[in-house]
C-alpha cells in the first residue's frame, strides 16, 4: 500500500502540490487522472523519492522509499520511458538494473518476453521507437517482480495490440493481489482498466472513490424511451408522477426512474417501444465536469481563415514592380 499524508510541494510561490491525502491499495487497479498541471507527476516523484515534499509524508507499506533495499524488488515504476542509456542494447540497460538490485540475470531474459522485445534484445535502446521505449520502461519495472507498481502514461506510443496487452498486464497484477498505480489521459482505457479513481486538479484532490462511483456522482443517470405511442406513453407516465422530457426525433428522456419500472409500466398498458435504454455519462464525460474550474491551460477553437491582406497588398506592389 502507498500513503500520503499532507503532501506538499512548492516551487517559489507556485504550489504543485497541495495537501494531498489518499491512500493505493492492493488488489485493485487506481487511476490517477487530473488536467494538464494539475500535479500529477510531481506527486508520482515524490512518491519514489526523486523529489522533496515542502511538506507532508509518503510511506511505502509503512516506509519511506530511501528505507528500502534494492526498491526494485519492492516497487518498479514506469515514469519516463527515455530515461535509458541510448547507447546500450535493451538487454544491458535492464541487466545494469538487475545487478545493482540483486536480481538475477536469467529475470532479464524473462521480462524481455514477458514484454515482447526478446527479437531485439541486443539493439540498441537510442534506435527504438517511442512503443518500443514505452515497452523497455515497462519491463523495468517489472524486472524485480514487485508488489508495488506505478505507471504514468504507460499506453503512449503502443498500438492497439499493444494497448490490449498493457490493459490486461495491470488487470492481471491486480487480480494477483499487488498495488497498481497508473496515470494517463485516455479516457476511454483508463475506464477499462482502472477499478477505483484519484482525481486532483491544481494540486489539490478532487476525488477519492470508485470508476463507478465517480461517474454516478458527476454526470446524470437517465432513461431514453422511443414509441411509435409517444403520446400515449408520455401519459401513462404522467399518472404515474414520472415526469418525461421530450429530447427530439421521437424520444423521451426520464430521469429518477428505473429502467425496470419504464418497461414495466409500458408492458401493463401494452405500449410498442422502440428503445428503452439507460444512458450514462462516460468517464471522459464526467472527468470533464468535475475538473471544469481546475484546467489551468485553456484552448480556443478558432475557426476563422487567417488574414492574408498584409501580404496580398504586399505581393502585388512586389509584381507591379517587376512589371516596371
Amino acid at each position: 500500500m502507498i500513503e500520503l499524508e499532507g503532501l506538499t510541494k512548492r516551487y517559489g510561490e507556485k504550489v504543485a502540490v497541495n495537501d494531498l491525502t489518499f491512500a493505493v491499495r492492493p488488489g485493485i487497479v487506481t487511476g490517477f487522472l487530473g488536467p494538464n498541471g494539475a500535479g500529477k507527476s510531481t506527486t508520482m516523484r515524490m512518491m519514489l523519492g526523486l523529489d522533496n515534499p515542502t511538506a507532508g509524508d509518503v510511506r511505502i507499506d509503512g516506509r519511506h522509499y530511501a528505507q528500502i533495499k534494492h526498491p526494485l524488488k519492492y516497487i518498479g515504476a514506469l515514469l519516463d520511458a527515455k530515461a535509458m542509456h541510448g547507447g546500450r542494447s535493451a538487454y544491458n540497460h535492464l541487466l545494469c538494473l538487475a545487478q545493482s538490485n540483486g536480481i538475477p540475470d536469467s529475470r532479464v531474459r524473462e521480462v524481455l518476453d514477458t514484454v515482447g522485445l526478446t527479437a531485439v534484445a541486443k539493439k540498441k535502446a537510442k534506435g527504438f521507437s517511442l512503443g518500443m521505449g514505452q515497452r523497455l520502461g515497462i519491463a523495468g519495472a517489472l524486472l524485480g517482480d514487485p508488489q508495488i507498481l506505478m505507471f504514468d502514461e504507460p499506453v503512449n506510443g503502443l498500438d492497439p495490440e499493444g494497448i490490449h496487452w498493457i490493459r490486461n498486464l495491470m488487470k492481471g497484477l491486480a487480480a494477483q493481489g499487488r498495488t497498481v498505480f497508473v496515470s494517463s489521459h485516455l479516457m476511454s482505457e483508463m475506464a477499462l482498466t482502472a477499478d477505483h479513481l484519484v482525481v486532483i486538479g491544481q494540486g489539490r484532490l478532487l476525488a477519492d472513490m470508485s470508476m463507478a462511483d465517480f461517474i454516478r456522482q458527476n454526470s446524470r443517470s437517465y432513461v431514453r424511451l422511443r414509441s411509435p405511442q409517444q403520446e400515449r406513453l408520455r401519459d401513462v407516465l404522467h399518472a404515474e408522477g414520472i415526469t418525461a422530457v421530450e429530447a427530439g426525433n421521437g424520444t423521451l428522456e426520464v430521469d429518477g426512474t428505473p429502467v425496470e419500472r419504464l418497461g414495466e409500466l409500458a408492458a401493463r398498458h401494452s405500449l410498442v417501444l422502440h428503445e428503452l435504454s439507460p444512458q450514462q455519462a462516460s468517464l471522459e464525460e464526467a472527468f470533464m465536469q468535475l475538473t471544469a474550474e481546475s484546467v489551468e491551460y485553456h484552448a480556443h477553437s478558432d475557426t476563422r481563415a487567417p488574414d492574408t491582406s498584409g501580404w496580398q497588398q504586399s505581393n502585388q506592389q512586389w509584381s507591379q514592380k517587376r512589371e516596371q
